[in-house]
């Protein structure tokens, strides 16, 4: 934390006197959690209101792509002609498809489909009746990043696949209304693995939620396993995605041969979930 006279511009761009914008939440209220071991987040995680606006923007272009899923994703359809989709919807509406070329990924989307946790790679493989799919679609428009996911069913499913699908979705929401400002934000993960643990559920600790906005991945590290370590403190204007992976057995995996793909070790559906939300002074927003 960087000190500054009290008269000077705070340091968020607000254009107000330090004492009159974040003063008493850095004195106050952060470093007392700090002296008590928990991580304060570094200030270029707190985002101003033009960032977020930026954010809302590209999360047009996401939530977009989602909803006209729901009426594309059918029998017989192949993941690479989602992707097609994908890409194009993307482009076509002046975005960039983020997975694209990301550290190597030769796709525009994730298409997680069955046992895959998630990072399955779009291809020939068609789905057929009694499948379940993620869809995983983070778009980057004027340079501010938008994440989110569905899952999608195809045909007639089997009630566990549904009963997982749904609990899944119920640990998501439930973990963004853990999202509160200056708390730890290992309560999102306590309030998931709870849930789960109902079902006897596998909580999936390999992969976690993410900062994203300036960057696709970056602090804070939000795990949705419980955990009884100081995490970061969530503060107002932070940004970050809540996408809890829930498998129906174990919750280990193993990534395969092609370095992405990441599938349950016992060969059980999984289930994600995801959206990107901002810390807000009274809760969180949810962005996407």
């Amino acid at each position: 934390m960087y000190r500054l006279s009290r008269n000077d511009k705070c340091w968020c761009g607000s254009g107000k006197k330090y004492k009159l914008c974040h003063e008493r939440s850095d004195e106050k209220i952060l470093m007392p959690l700090k002296r008590a071991g928990y991580p304060i987040p570094p200030r270029r995680l707190i985002l101003n209101a033009e960032q977020i606006n930026g954010i809302k923007e590209s999360a047009k272009i996401t939530v977009a792509i989602l909803d006209q899923l729901e009426d594309i994703v059918k029998e017989g359809i192949t993941t690479n002609e989602i992707n097609d989709f994908v890409h194009k919807y993307t482009i076509d509406h002046g975005g960039i498809p983020a997975p694209l070329n990301y550290n190597g990924f030769p796709k525009s989307c994730c298409t997680s489909v069955n046992d895959v946790i998630c990072h399955g790679i779009p291809g020939k493989q068609k789905l057929k009746n009694g499948d379940i799919v993620n869809i995983d679609i983070t778009t980057i428009l004027g340079g501010y990043y938008s994440d989110s996911s569905r899952m999608y069913t195809i045909g007639e499913i089997s009630d566990e696949a549904r009963q997982l699908i749904d609990v899944t979705k119920e640990c998501m929401y439930e973990g963004i209304k853990a999202v509160k400002p200056y708390h730890p934000v290992g309560e999102i993960g306590n309030v998931i693995h709870d849930i789960a643990d109902k079902y006897g559920y596998g909580v999936v600790r390999d992969l976690c939620g993410h900062g994203v906005g300036l960057k696709f991945h970056e602090d804070p590290l939000v795990c949705h396993y419980r955990t009884k370590y100081p995490t970061m403190i969530m503060v107002p204007g932070m940004v970050f995605t809540v996408e809890p992976m829930i498998n129906q057995g174990t919750w280990r995996g193993h990534t395969l041969s092609d370095n992405w793909t990441f599938v349950t070790d016992d060969k059980k559906l999984s289930a994600q979930w995801e959206h990107t939300v901002v810390v807000t002074e009274d809760g969180c927003e949810i962005l996407t």
